[in-house]
């Protein structure tokens, strides 16, 4: 007897009632052995079938997909990167194929939830921000595992509303920097193959901020669910033209290393959403002190509990929901947007 594998799409398992052990209703199995048999090689039929199927078919024979297993990375900006957050401390110095990130992995738990906080200008500081080396830290967090990103930043406001120690969920970002990477595909012989053609229409995770803004309403901090933050190249602060000009654009917050950051993280698949927090008005507001690091400091350090407050609450939330297709549709886009080299 020659089983032939069945054709695609063909197969269609008929189950009569049977009165007995038999394959059909008054027709007994002949013997035991024989019946053995029938059922090895039916088994082997649908198998053989299930491997000639789209992935579809394994689900509706029951395959269940199971739930990610959720890990926080948090990249904490000036003044907002205390290691104290986390329970259960351990360190952890990596290289990637960009160099050595900012500073090391601090790992540890928040409310049992697993998360590595990394010090993007360092834990003493000493990293300005176009040396930030922002693709060594996007890659060394997701090499760690994590599917989040949960960053701080400092920011000027643009915006009379956006009031010093107020924090922004921002959504959008404008560019102004020129010395960066923008890009983990940039052509080194380490580096993955291929160019990233990463869409940006929504650069921030739209599920992972409205956690953070659910949770910065619940601790009654004052909070704007959303703004367009730009980022300067600096280190210096900005002319009060340029200021003036930014506004004009539709700027909300100023700051100077959410890009590359965000985009980076989207290449790499991650969920990454930004808390900022103004510190001062930028130098458009004539009337108002001048900018300067004293009262940005000061301000971050009076306010950073609010900071603090909504990574520890908003963590243990994220970690309660199921975030399977979220990360499964980063992901696709990610590998989606890639060129690769044409094979001669």
């Amino acid at each position: 007897m020659v089983l032939k594998p069945p054709l695609r799409n063909s197969f269609r398992p008929i189950i009569r009632p049977s009165n007995g052990s038999g394959l059909h209703p008054g027709k007994p199995t002949p013997n035991n052995a024989d019946g053995l048999v029938i059922l090895h090689l039916f088994k082997k039929c649908l198998l053989i079938h299930m491997r000639m199927q789209p992935p579809s078919l394994h689900c509706l024979l029951g395959r269940r997909e199971h739930k990610t297993r959720l890990k926080i990375g948090i990249i904490g900006g000036s003044g907002l990167d205390d290691p104290d957050i986390l329970e259960g401390r351990t360190e952890k110095y990596v290289d990637t194929p960009y160099g050595k990130p900012s500073d090391a992995l601090i790992m540890g738990k928040i409310k049992n939830v697993e998360c590595v906080l990394l010090a993007r200008h360092g834990r003493q500081h000493t990293i300005m921000p176009t040396d930030v080396n922002y693709q060594a830290n996007i890659w060394a967090l997701r090499e760690e595992g994590c599917t989040h990103l949960l960053v701080t930043t400092a920011c000027g406001s643009l915006r009379e509303e956006i009031q010093p120690g107020d924090i922004v969920i921002i959504d959008q970002f404008i560019d102004r920097t020129t010395k960066r990477a923008q890009t983990l595909y940039d052509g080194r012989p380490t580096s993955p193959p291929g160019v990233s053609h990463i869409p940006m229409a929504e650069p921030f995770c739209t599920r992972t901020r409205e956690v953070l803004l659910e949770v910065a309403r619940g601790l009654g901090v004052k909070c704007h669910p959303q703004g367009t933050v730009l980022t300067i190249e600096g280190p210096r602060f900005s002319a009060r033209a340029e200021s003036l000009m930014f506004r004009q654009w539709g700027a909300d917050v100023i700051n100077m290393t959410s890009v590359p950051e965000v985009v980076l993280a989207k290449e790499a698949g991650l969920c990454y959403a930004s808390i900022a927090m103004a510190t001062d008005y930028d130098c458009w507001k004539e009337h108002e002190e001048a900018v300067c690091v004293d009262n940005v400091l000061k301000t971050m350090k009076e306010n950073a509990n609010k900071a603090s407050s909504i990574l520890l609450t908003a963590i243990p939330l994220i970690c309660t929901q199921d975030w399977t297709h979220t990360i499964k549709a980063l992901k696709t886009t990610a590998q989606s947007s890639i060129m690769l080299p044409k094979q001669h």
